[in-house]
């Protein structure tokens, strides 16, 4: 007995062999934080003790692992632990990190105008980063913030 198969058919074979959400297959990678109030916890379900507990939106973390509906993140002083991954956004954040404040400049580069100095632990959305410096918005003012000072840039 011979079949004969629509293409309809074969694109949607090839569709149905492809992960849905591919990118969420490869770890590591960055997320941050999406809500106001999110536990870490010891392993991979609510039943685990929560070792802390972050109120910082936008705060980077590094996807190590996944598990279910679970991630083993680690944040920027390098706490590991499990969050559920429905508080965590594929949005990029960074944190400035470092002794001083961090300049944060007009254009994406060190010459341009110097419109902010950035504290220690200010928390921000990262954009892309060129030549050392990489956009960086916080509470709506936006400006290049140097790579060095940035918690959550580059290859996880």
């Amino acid at each position: 007995m011979w079949f004969k198969f629509s293409p309809a058919f074969g694109l949607l074979l090839a569709a149905a062999t492809v992960p849905a959400r591919a990118q969420d297959e490869e770890v590591p990678y960055w997320a941050s934080i999406r809500a106001g109030e999110v536990n870490l916890r010891v392993g991979p379900a609510e039943t685990y003790r929560i070792s802390w507990v972050y109120h910082r939106p936008q705060l980077p973390m590094k996807v190590l692992r996944r598990n279910e509906g679970w991630r083993l993140v680690q944040d920027p002083d390098g706490e590991k632990g499990w969050m559920l991954a429905r508080f965590l956004s594929r949005e990029r954040g960074a944190i400035v990190k470092g002794q001083g404040p961090a300049d944060m400049y007009e254009k994406a580069t060190s010459s341009s105008r110097l419109l902010w100095r950035l504290q220690p632990g200010v928390v921000g959305r990262l954009g892309d980063c060129d030549s050392g410096l990489c956009r960086f918005e916080v509470h709506g003012r936006a400006g290049f913030v140097p790579e060095a000072r940035l918690w959550g840039v580059g290859a996880p």
